[in-house]
Order: C-alpha cells, then structure tokens, then sequence
C-alpha cells in the first residue's frame, strides 16, 4: 500500500481510572474511522494514567499493570480494533511472569497482538524495568517501529530503529511543561487548566511557548528530517496526576514538516495520509545512504556508564 491515512490523538487520562480511559479511546477511534483512518496512535500509558505511578509502591503498581496478551485492558483493545476495524497503539503499564514491571506500548489489529515494545529508558518509578530491544513490525504494507517519551531524546535509538527498517516511528510521550536547565522551561501552572474557559489566551501562551510546543519544535521535526522517517507523536491535553501537560500531538514527514497538529485545549484527534514517495526524497534516505559506519563504529561501541537512574530520582523527588 503506497498510501496510509493515521491518526494521533490527545486526551486527558484520568488517574487509574481504566474504564473511563478506554471509553474515549472508543470514541476517538470511532471518530478516526469516520475521517477515512486505518491507524490511530494514542499516547504513552494512556489506559492508567502516567504520572501517578510515582506514588506507586512496588505491590500498588503490579496491581495496576497487566500480562500482554491476556490482561482485561489488551483484550478491550482488540474488541474495541475489531468492532471499528481501525488498527489501534496504546500504552499500558506490563507485567510478565516474573512480576517484573514495563511502560509498554501496544499495536493491536482485530483481535491480534501485531507489536509490543518496552521503554528503553524508563522514568517516573524506581520498580519499571527497562526494556532491550527494538521493535520493526508491518502495518498495511508500512515498516513501523515505537520509541516511548525519552527513547526518542537519545538520538542513537531513533537511528537505530530506521537502520531495522522503520519507515514510520510512533513516539507516544507524557512530556513537555517541566523543569529544565534551558531558559525558559518549567511547569505550567494547573490554575490555568482550571481556568481554561474564562482565560484560554494565557494557557494557551504557555502551551505554545518555551515550555511546550517551543521546546518540541527543537528537537521533533529534526528526528524525522535527519533520519527521514515519518514521525507520529503523541501526548496527553490537561492534568496527568499534578503535572500538566500541553497536547500538541502531530504527525510529521520525513521533510520534518508538520502534516497535522492537534490544536485544540480538549480531547482531539488529528489525521495525515502518509505517501511512500517521500521516503525516498528526503534528505535523510541520502544521508544513511552516505554513512561511513566503520569511521564511528568503534566510537559508538565504546561503553559507559549510565546516569539515566540518578538523574530521574534527583528531578523526580524535588
């Protein structure tokens, strides 16, 4: 198929509230199949709620996560897939036999599990494991791949998936409207969430600006530019536990242009067609074709140590 219409969505994800989290992911799929899409993309453990899971003991978060395929939330998936035939991505917090715990990301179609991917480097809670391996998967004739939230800022993973094969990455987040080093980042306060309807103008300032779409467009459009991949990113509109979170979901091609862009300050989705001749145009098929790989292998390979953990537990506990 040389052509694929997708969705990415935004939605506000209530804490632990499964049933309610599906419900509009039922009806955001359903609205993406009246626009003509085959896929919808919906963000980083959108099923359970995210941020929360920071207050979660080890016992309270292995109550709330489940085995994949057979837990109640991936079966809801797979109804919800087959009743409207849209393929749907989610995110979900797992569980395997061992009770070691993982932010996962699912691809369901009908009633079949087609992908399942772990997150690379794991935050909010000292109890989720890391996953270790990339995953390249088929959707309607497309090579796919899925980097959760901070997979994406470590740039080797988005190189990486695209050198397996990936002509179309889903990058679900929880992310933006946080303190960082860079000028002008920090949250953004919940009054304005509040307050969304006597004074959009000044929430939307913030979600616009430095703390959040200011601080994807640095970053977002050159992931797909430089590997020239298509991007589908997503992410939460509103509160997630005390964090607000300013939406943005887009999906970009492998120019690094902005296809479609969620704008509004609710529930939302939006759609793109993607076309296979773009893949071969950008700038970044010419560049991985240009790639020396024995200059920098030996660079790449050198190891190191890791301050993923340190630095999360040090901005998490603030």
């Amino acid at each position: 198929m040389t052509t694929l219409k997708i969705a990415a969505t935004q939605f506000e994800a209530i804490n632990g509230q499964v049933e309610h989290n599906l419900n509009t992911i039922e009806r955001l799929t359903i609205e993406a199949r009246a626009k003509g899409c085959q896929v919808i993309s919906f963000h980083e453990c959108c099923v359970q709620g995210y941020t929360y899971a920071k207050y979660l003991s080890r016992e309270e978060l292995l109550d709330v996560a489940e085995c994949i395929p057979d837990g109640p939330i991936t079966k809801r998936l797979m109804d919800i897939s087959s009743s409207t035939g849209v393929t749907i991505l989610a995110g979900l917090f797992e569980k395997d036999e061992n009770d070691n715990i993982y932010n996962t990301y699912i691809c369901v179609q009908n009633s079949n599990l087609v992908a399942k991917f772990r997150k690379l480097h794991p935050f909010i809670s000292q109890y989720l494991s890391p996953g270790n391996e990339y995953v390249i998967f088929d959707l309607f004739g497309w090579k796919c791949g899925i980097l959760i939230c901070y997979d994406n800022n470590v740039i080797e993973n988005v190189r990486a998936t695209t050198l397996l094969g990936a002509e179309i990455i889903f990058m679900p987040h929880v992310t933006g409207c946080t303190p960082s080093p860079m000028p002008g980042r920090g949250f953004v306060d919940p009054a304005l969430w509040a307050n969304k309807e006597s004074d959009p103008v000044s929430l939307r300032q913030e979600f616009d600006g430095p703390k959040g779409r200011g601080w994807l467009m640095r970053w977002l459009p050159a992931r797909a530019y430089d590997n020239g991949v298509y991007v589908v990113f997503t992410n939460p509109i509103g509160m997630d536990h005390d964090q607000l979170k300013c939406g943005h979901s887009m999906i970009l091609d492998p120019y690094g242009e902005i296809l479609a862009e969620c704008h509004s300050l609710e529930s939302e989705i939006c759609c793109s067609t993607l076309v296979k001749d773009k893949l071969r145009l950008a700038g970044g098929y010419r560049y991985r074709n240009a790639r020396r790989p024995e200059l920098y292998n030996p660079v790449f390979s050198q190891p190191h140590e890791s301050t993923l953990n340190v630095v999360w537990l040090k901005e998490d506990r603030k």
